[in-house]
């Protein structure tokens, strides 16, 4: 399986990668603006240089891939969404945060959401334009990541009130790693991952 990174060289995606290079069937093409310089290329890894916001870069890289998963957070999400949307991946996993629908209760959270925080703009706009697209997605809405155990979190999807807004990476990492292995998991949903924090 062919599996492609963006933002393989932030928090998340680091240990992430180093997760997936555990499994031998998985090619991984790795790309940020620094992921050349930070892995070498082998039989198993491609690893780009890559501005996300330029999609004739991504255009390059992108073609036989089947999952990309994006994980870049910033102002420019709005911009690397239409490039995905435009380059139309097999499937695609978007990690955000919470907070993007206002969803965080007001005693749980809720200086987290959209409303109140103005850094969530534009988390919020790539998602939307990713859920009117016809891509075959699945946003994961993350909380602020912490470590811990692999099992700590709940599982609510759009619409629902998150049980908080931490969430542990290697939960996170499960959950991705469960959708790359069975493609239909959550298609064209939006999913929370967070501790129980209520």
């Amino acid at each position: 399986m062919n599996i492609a990174i963006i933002g393989a060289t932030g928090k998340f995606g680091r240990p992430f990668t180093a997760k997936l290079l555990a499994k031998p069937d998985y090619h991984l093409t790795l790309l940020s603006k620094s992921a050349g310089n930070s892995y070498e290329d082998s039989y198993r890894i491609t690893a780009k240089n890559i501005d996300a916001t330029n999609i004739k870069d991504l255009n390059k890289v992108l073609g036989d891939q089947d999952v990309v998963f994006c994980t870049v957070s910033g102002v420019d999400q709005p911009i690397i969404a239409r490039n995905l949307i435009e380059l139309n991946p097999k499937r695609l996993i978007y990690m955000t945060v919470v907070g993007i629908y206002n969803e965080l209760s007001k005693d749980n959270g809720g200086e987290y959401n959209v409303e109140n925080e103005p850094e969530q703009i534009p988390n919020r706009n790539a998602v939307a334009l990713i859920e009117g697209s016809s891509l075959d997605y699945t946003i994961l809405r993350c909380g602020y990541l912490i470590y811990g155990e692999e099992d700590d979190y709940v599982i609510t999807r759009k619409g629902e009130t998150p049980k908080g807004y931490v969430s542990t990476s290697k939960s996170v990492e499960k959950i991705a790693l469960d959708i790359i292995e069975n493609p239909e998991l959550y298609s064209r949903e939006s999913i929370s991952i967070t501790r129980d924090m209520s």
